[in-house]
């Protein structure tokens, strides 16, 4: 359920409760006419609504290994909440991870904020590592290592992060489980 969008399922469905409303009308069928205009349409609206105000879901770079996927009961609760949020439609937000960004001081306006382009999962020093990587042209290196500190205890207890730098415009932020 999680990579199928709502906004799409309230569209198919209005438009054929709002073509039932036609086809009625047209039979002078009464009951099917109004369940058709006063169902169908306010969904089919809701789905276009919701279809403006989606945000996709945000790909897997690297396939996950049946390794990783056994290493995920080590992950913390917010890995794991952090992780399920950004692979799954969201609605009503201008990107993932937007609030977050701004707390950490990494998202000086809407234009200029890192977006969360592709994430994926891997094993560092036997523990579970959760990597989200970050399209970041406005925001320099230097600011995300800056915030480090500040990035381990926002989504802490339980990880250390580590930044990296792919590119000139990429940045990685590892958050690798802290195995007791």
């Amino acid at each position: 359920m999680r990579k199928i969008p709502l906004g799409t399922v309230l569209l198919v469905v209005g438009a054929l409760l709002t073509a039932l409303g036609f086809v009625a009308y047209a039979q002078e069928n009464a009951t099917l006419n109004l369940v058709g205009f006063f169902y169908g349409v306010p969904i089919l609206l809701g789905g276009l609504a919701l279809r403006a105000a989606e945000l996709p879901p945000v790909p897997y770079t690297q396939p996950t290994s049946e390794t990783v996927i056994a290493l995920r009961d080590q992950a913390t609760q917010t890995q794991t909440q952090v992780r399920k949020d950004v692979t799954r439609y969201r609605y009503g937000q201008e990107a993932h991870l937007d609030e977050t960004l701004e707390r950490l001081g990494l998202s000086p306006n809407d234009t200029q904020r890192p977006v969360l382009s592709g994430l994926h999962e891997e094993q560092r020093d036997g523990a579970y590592t959760l990597v989200l990587e970050f399209d970041s042209p406005f925001v320099p290196f230097e600011k995300w290592e800056e915030k480090q500190p500040k990035i381990e205890t926002f989504f802490g207890p339980g990880i250390t992060a580590e930044v990296t730098q792919a590119d000139e415009e990429k940045v990685a932020l590892a958050m690798k489980a802290v195995v007791a």
